[in-house]
This record gives C-alpha cells, sequence and structure tokens, in this order.
C-alpha cells in the first residue's frame, strides 16, 4: 500500500473514532438526542475531511518519467496531393531508445509504447531549406514533458528539395500543410487516441514562424517584402528573388486554422507583417530571438513584431546569439561537416540556452494549452 493511501485510511479511521466518541459523548449528555448544534458541527467537518481523503486517495499519482517515441506519419500535400512527411514524437512508457534520423542522434524509439494519457498537440515548421530534426532536443525534451509534437517535413522547402522556395506556393502552401498535418494525426490510428483536440499550439523557427503566424491570422503584405528588398538587397535570404515572389499558383491565400491556440516563434521571418495584418493575432505567444541574428534581421523581424502584434508578447532577446543557436548543440562529427551551423559567438552557451528554453516552453505551452489527463484512457495495446 501506498504512502498516501496509508495516511487516507488511518485519518479515516481516527475520524470514524472521533465521530463515534462525539456521539456517545452527546448521548450520555442528553439522553440519546443527537441533535445538539456542537454534534452536528463535528460530525459536518468530520464529513468534510472524509470527502477531501477521498479525492486526494482516487487522483492519478504524477508520472515518474517518460520515455520518447517517434512515428512517422505520411499523408497527401493539400497542394499537389503527393505524399508528404511529418515525424511525431510523444510521451512513451517503454525503456529508452536512441535512434538515428536522417544524420541525427535523437533520443527516442520508433513506434514505442505510448504513454497512457491525452497530451497536449504541438506543430512543428521549420526553416527554410531546413529540416525539424535539427530542433530534436526540443521535439524530444518537450515529448518527455508530455506534449505530442508533430515535426512536418514540407515539400518544396526542405534540406533536400528547394523547388518550392521563392514561390507563392511556398509562402501560402507552408500554413495548409500544417493544417493538414493537425488533421491526419487527429486521424492516425496509432497516435489519435492519446491527443488533445482542443490543445493545439505551433512552434515556428525562422520562415516556419511566418507559417505559425498565417496559421493564426496573420495576412502577408507582399508590398513589404518589396519594400524591404529595396532598403537591404544584400539580404540573400529574404531577398532571394529581389522581393517578388515566384506566382506559380494564382489559387492560393492565407488560411488561418482556428484550432491553433498557442505560438512559439524562434528567429521569426515576420517583416512580411505590418500592424494592421496582424490585427487578427489573438493567441499567446512566446517569441525568442538573438541580437546576433546575421541572416533575418532582429530589427526588422522579431523586434518589429513584438512592438505590433495586438497580444504583446512574451519576448527573449539572446544577447550575441545568431540565427542557428536554436538548432540542437551539434556532434564533434555535424562541427566538422556544418560549422557555420554550429558555431556560436563567443560567450553564448548553446547547450545552456537550450536547457532554459525547452524549460520555458514547457510552461508556456502548460499554461496555454494545459497538461496532459488521464481522464477516460486505457492500457494501449499496441
Amino acid at each position: 500500500m501506498r504512502k498516501h493511501q496509508m495516511r487516507s485510511f488511518l485519518f479515516l479511521g481516527v475520524a470514524d473514532f472521533g465521530l463515534s466518541y462525539a456521539l456517545k459523548g452527546q448521548r450520555l449528555r442528553s439522553g440519546n438526542k443527537v441533535g445538539h448544534p456542537m454534534v452536528r458541527l463535528c460530525a459536518t467537518l468530520l464529513i468534510c475531511l472524509f470527502g477531501s481523503l477521498i479525492t486526494v486517495h482516487a487522483a492519478p499519482a504524477p508520472h515518474l518519467h517518460w520515455s520518447v517515441g517517434y512515428h512517422e506519419m505520411s499523408f497527401l500535400d493539400p497542394l499537389d496531393l503527393q505524399p508528404m512527411r511529418a515525424i511525431a514524437f510523444y510521451p512513451s512508457s517503454d525503456r529508452e531508445h536512441t535512434s538515428q534520423l536522417e544524420g541525427y542522434t535523437v533520443e527516442a524509439g520508433e513506434d514505442t509504447k505510448v504513454a497512457i494519457g491525452r497530451f497536449p498537440m504541438l506543430m512543428l515548421s521549420h526553416g527554410n531549406t531546413g529540416t525539424p530534426l535539427a530542433l530534436h532536443d526540443l521535439a524530444t525534451s518537450l515529448a518527455r514533458k508530455g506534449f505530442v509534437v508533430v515535426a512536418v517535413i514540407h515539400p518544396g522547402d526542405n534540406s533536400k528539395d528547394h523547388s518550392r522556395l521563392g514561390t507563392l506556393s511556398n509562402l501560402y502552401g507552408r500554413p495548409i500543410q500544417i493544417s493538414e498535418a493537425i488533421t491526419a494525426t487527429l486521424g492516425d490510428r496509432m497516435l489519435a487516441p492519446f491527443v488533445h483536440a482542443d490543445q493545439v499550439g505551433v512552434i515556428g523557427y525562422s520562415a516556419g514562424g511566418e507559417t505559425a503566424l498565417i496559421l493564426s491570422g496573420a495576412t502577408p503584405d507582399l508590398d513589404r517584402l518589396r519594400r524591404y528588398c529595396k532598403e537591404r538587397p544584400d539580404d540573400r535570404d529574404a531577398c532571394n528573388t529581389q522581393g517578388e515572389l515566384i506566382v506559380d499558383r494564382d489559387d492560393l491565400q492565407p488560411v488561418a486554422d482556428p484550432r491553433v491556440h498557442a505560438l512559439m516563434l524562434m528567429a521569426p521571418l515576420s517583416l512580411k507583417f505590418g500592424r494592421h495584418t496582424l490585427a487578427d493575432v489573438h493567441v499567446p505567444v512566446l517569441l525568442y530571438s538573438g541580437d546576433g541574428d546575421k541572416l533575418v534581421a532582429v530589427d526588422k523581424n522579431a523586434a518589429a513584431l513584438a512592438r505590433k502584434l495586438p497580444v504583446a508578447p512574451d519576448f527573449k532577446l539572446l544577447a550575441g546569439a545568431g540565427h542557428f543557436v536554436f538548432m540542437a548543440p551539434c556532434n564533434d562529427e555535424q562541427i566538422v561537416i556544418m560549422p557555420a551551423l554550429c558555431t556560436d559567438a563567443d560567450g553564448v552557451d548553446r547547450e545552456d540556452i537550450h536547457r532554459n528554453l525547452i524549460s520555458e516552453a514547457g510552461r508556456f505551452f502548460s499554461r496555454t494549452l494545459g497538461k496532459a489527463t488521464r481522464a477516460g484512457m486505457q492500457t494501449a495495446d499496441q
């Protein structure tokens, strides 16, 4: 028997004895009449004590430790109905596993047993020509905290396929792909029983921040991009098409998703949004940027966004940090292969930044979306 259960039964025994003793004493003094006000008060207090102890006894014990599983998902890209992928990281009750995923060492096991509960869902949108696995430590750490993190690989704009870079279909298609991934997760036979459909947040890094903002109601202003690229033509990231997006699709427009209730943005590409085009964004926002970011200028992006959002974000500006500080800390092999992505300025401790960022992200999404619950759940049979 657990200690808190034993204490509950001991207290209940004492309560029962105390009530009997009080009633017995009252009978001796009042000729077996038990309607005396003091007796009624005593009985009421003991009943309240009984009820509170029963509540404590019935409450589910908090988890001691969750490992992490991952689940590969495939569904149709809403832009061209071709297969696209996502990797879902989730809390697992299985033993610890380590896997190699596309060159990254990830602390998760494939299709391990899902922990019992219903968990908030976080969609992860990566940057231009990137991969969500570059943020694997954030995804797995949040899974350990009780979130299902769905890392979407955007077709036409990822580390292996740049075919939609600089196009309207990429700008407007990315949010639609995230929405499709939400729907796919809610319909996934393995994951659907364990996610809260009404507790959805989005994590956006770099261009993924732009994607997240559109999902929450923002509308890009393409004239702002043109003006910016005339002012700063040397910005090879934002202005790789000289401020003119390629009109490969004229049937697309920005589409918000009302299922999204909170955003975490890291070094967001947000220069296309003015105050009026952000007016419909009313979800809470946790916003990060580094003041040493030379790729996505903080003054025209994160700092301007923080001033213009109708609901003031929780804005954290990291001293000396560059654009790639939000990627997972690199191992020795990665440092050799991609030093530009792995090397930070003197005095910038990427591992310490990630410890704090992960802790803040967990608190933010728990506060804005809610925590995992066990209500109505049965043992998973996988």
